[in-house]
């Protein structure tokens, strides 16, 4: 294969883009935002793994080129689609954007292409949503076109692990599109696995997420027990780590993040609905994380109340925003939760975040920690263990530290006595 094409041009599209394009292929990507599309003829990313002195050469050479216009995959061999599969306003999947950009895709794909989509969602899209879609006009898969599932593994802000080192999954609906796509991943990964079909793939990626998100639950439940026991869940772990067999550590926060921790368990319950079946299970963890922002305020409130200061009226500062470390995503982010209740309790909410220059809904914009925030601040709480910031500086200047993620003892090595812990 020569030529590839990309649909979504956003934190999974650009990057795979640049690793087709820096193994000798002509990438031509198909996205929707206008400002997305200027930034890209300028060579500049907008996503953060992405620098630009990496994608400015392969934007001038034409390696890559994007459009708005999905004729301009008439003439690729494969089309990867990366489009956005959120949750509607009911927690049900959405796929309308899916479903639009296959349409668009249907009508613009030449014979024999191969068509390959990595959007997370639940098991059957592929076969059931994608390919009467594809086969409209009389086209047969295995035959007219080749389609298969490959879910996408981007951990935003990962140095260790990148798409070349990560192993990919692949699934076709025939044994010819899992081979053609299995070929065309190889090409930027170093091992693909193939399974069956394109239902294992696609469960593949909830299985993945939802492990994280129910053992997460589990060490959030934990953390409010020994909360109330008087117990430091942080010792707690890092104790039950010491064996070197038969455990694996999670830890507790404020809440999950992102597009894939909260956002596929839903997935899985909706499409197990269809099936008969009530996932008890991964939903009573879903309602345990969903509830830790909560637990979070009302540790800030504790904390503040220990020192003769009501929640209402008082000046809270909020240390990152974003849903991980040294991103600026906040999809998702349980620090938005945090901010909205601290304002409905009547605190006087500010933040600071340097990967996250402004909070459109909540109408607020980063403040800088050179002005006197701190000191002036009744609780500093870090939400989002920001590398950039220097909780050594936090700790001397804020009266009052509430740390939800331990990111003060695992910096500085000691919990200073105004440091309080989730």
């Amino acid at each position: 294969m020569n030529d590839v094409g990309v649909v979504g041009m956003g934190y999974v599209g650009l990057p795979l883009a640049i690793e087709f394009a820096e193994a000798g292929l002509r990438v031509t990507g198909v996205e929707k935002s206008q400002d997305k599309l200027s930034a890209l003829a300028k060579g500049e990313s907008y996503v953060e793994d992405v620098a630009d002195e990496r994608l400015a050469p392969l934007v001038s050479s034409g390696a890559i080129r994007a459009t708005d216009d999905y004729s301009a995959l008439g003439g690729v061999d494969a089309v990867i689609i990366c489009l956005p599969t959120p949750l509607d306003a009911n927690r049900e999947p959405d796929l309308s954007m899916l479903v639009a950009g296959a349409r668009e895709t249907a009508r613009s794909v030449r014979p024999g292409a191969l068509v390959v989509l990595e959007s997370t969602t639940y098991p059957g899209t592929t076969r059931e949503v994608l390919m009467p879609i594809l086969e409209g006009g009389g086209r047969r898969v295995g035959e007219d076109f080749f389609l298969a599932f490959s879910p996408e593994r981007v951990d935003p802000g990962n140095k260790r692990y990148t798409i070349r080192n990560t192993p990919k999954v692949v699934g076709g609906i025939t044994d010819e599109c899992t081979r053609r796509a299995a070929a065309l991943y190889e090409t930027v990964v170093d091992e693909v696995h193939v399974v069956s079909g394109p239902e294992s793939a696609e469960f593949s990626k909830l299985l993945e997420n939802i492990f994280r998100g129910v053992n997460i639950a589990l060490i959030n439940e934990i953390s409010l027990l020994c909360n109330r026991m008087g117990v430091d869940v942080w010792e707690v772990v890092e104790a039950a780590r010491t064996k070197p067999f038969g455990f694996m550590p999670f830890y507790p926060g404020p809440g999950l993040g992102g597009h894939c921790i909260p956002i596929d368990p839903f997935y899985l319950s909706w499409r197990a609905r269809a099936f008969d079946m009530t996932t008890e299970f991964i939903e009573l963890a879903g309602r345990v994380n969903v509830n830790m922002p909560y637990h979070a305020v009302s540790r800030i409130s504790a904390a503040l109340n220990v020192r003769r200061k009501p929640l209402n009226g008082s000046r809270v500062l909020l240390l990152g925003v974003s849903y991980k470390p040294n991103v600026g995503d906040t999809r998702e982010s349980p620090a938005l939760k945090i901010f909205e209740l601290l304002r409905e309790a009547g605190a006087r909410v500010s933040y600071h975040d340097p990967h996250v220059p402004e909070l459109a809904a909540e109408k607020a914009s980063s403040t800088p920690l050179s002005n006197g925030e701190l000191t002036g601040a009744d609780c500093a709480v870090i939400v989002t263990d920001h590398d950039a910031v220097d909780l050594g500086s936090v700790v001397r200047e804020a009266p009052l530290v509430v740390d939800l993620r331990n990111a003060v003892r695992k910096r500085l090595g000691r919990l200073p006595k105004n440091v309080e812990v989730l």
